[in-house]
Formats: structure tokens, sequence, C-alpha cells
């Protein structure tokens, strides 16, 4: 099991989300309208490239926005969790092992420390999540069912994964598990709410472009919309 899962269904799986996931790109810049989004994409792309950039730079700051420094307490978590979420699956050592030998792509690991390390404030940083969309009013009357089943599916190849490396009773069960839950992750980006993994750019890329051409921009006052 061990060897299907991190060879043939390890081919299967970045496939799925390669595609799945420039599927979800083409099709959201597809469905963009200028005359529905009072936004002339095309004729002004010079300038709405620049603020489309300028929207995703600072979005990926922290405090880099207005609304980053009116909530330092949820900039920290949203931070923190996606600290861990990209760059520990990226670099921890036994994936590169694995991207190494099965896909033969080579890139450096980070030290095992740090891994450890971003995996527990990772996972720190969910269960305070979790606790926000259970105890703010404002935020639970916008939960649904499929919100904390999405938050299961991004933490669960983490607590598996320091279970592995705590080397528990059942190690080997841990271990499939694990790459079970890792595998239900990546598939699961293209076709759920974790889509935002990619779609985060394009929304900011397309406020950007709206507030830089629309509202003004470099260009002032007195366009038609």
């Amino acid at each position: 099991m061990y060897e299907f899962l991190t060879g043939p269904m390890l081919w299967v799986t970045f496939t799925v989300f390669i595609l799945g996931c420039i599927y979800r790109v083409v099709w959201y810049f597809r469905g963009l309208d200028w005359k529905l989004d009072r936004v002339a994409y095309k004729a002004d792309m010079g300038l709405g490239l620049k603020w489309a950039w300028k929207s995703i730079y600072h979005w990926l700051l922290p405090f880099g926005t207005f609304s980053w420094r009116r909530k330092p307490g949820m900039m920290s978590l949203f931070f923190i969790f996606h600290v861990g979420i990209v760059f520990v699956p990226l670099f921890l050592e036994a994936h590169t092992v694995i991207a190494r030998e099965h896909l033969g792509i080579n890139w450096p690991a980070m030290p095992a420390g740090l891994a450890d390390a971003l995996t527990v404030a990772m996972l720190a940083a969910g269960v305070m999540l979790i606790l926000r969309r259970i105890l703010l009013a404002e935020v639970r009357v916008l939960t649904t069912a499929n919100d904390y089943l999405m938050l299961a599916i991004a933490m669960a190849p983490f607590i598996t994964g320091i279970l592995c490396r705590l080397h528990v009773p059942g190690y080997e069960g841990w271990l499939l598990a694990h790459l079970v839950s890792g595998h239900v992750m990546l598939l699961a980006i293209p076709f759920t709410k974790l889509s935002h993994m990619v779609l985060f750019f394009c929304s900011r890329a397309q406020l950007g472009m709206d507030f830089g051409i629309k509202r003004g921009g470099e260009r002032g006052r007195g366009l038609v919309w």
C-alpha cells in the first residue's frame, strides 16, 4: 500500500490537482465580463496588472492592508495557519525524498525542528479558527458543516504526520493515514472551498484591477463609471 500511495497514486493525485487548479483559474478569468463587472480589463491591461500585483502583494504581507491592521488577532491566526500548511508539505525532508525518488524533482528541505514547530503552530491556529467559528455569533451564522469538513481535511495530514513523527504506537497505520489524508486534501483542492489556494490570487488580482481602473487608481477621477 505504501508503494502504491507514494508511486502510481501520487502521479494520479498530482495530475488531478494540477489540471484541476489550472481549470479553476482559467474558468475564473473566462467568467469575467467587462460589461458586467464594469472594468475594462483588456483595454487597460498595463494599469490593471500593476494594481493586481499591488493587491496580491499587500495581502500577502502581515499588516500590509487596512483589514489586517484592524484585526491583528485574526491576521496572526491566518498567517500562522497558511504558512504551516504551505511550507511544511513542500519542504519537509521526508516529502523532498519522495519527490526526488518518485517524481524526479529535487529541492532543499527545511530543518526537522522548524518543520515540527510550524506543524504544531499550524494545528494550534487551526483549533483557534474552529473555536472562532463556534464562539463568535457573526462568524457562526455564516458557518456550515462543510466549513468544518474543509478544516478537518486540511488539518488531518498534519495531525497524522506529527503522530508519525512522535512514533506513537501503531506507526504504520498512522503513516498510511497520513498518506491517504494527504491525497484526499490534494484531490479536494480543485473541487471544494480549498480551491482558494489558487483562487485567492485570482480574486485579489481582479479586485486590484477593479480599484486601479474603475475606482480611479493612477488615472484620477472622471471615469464614465
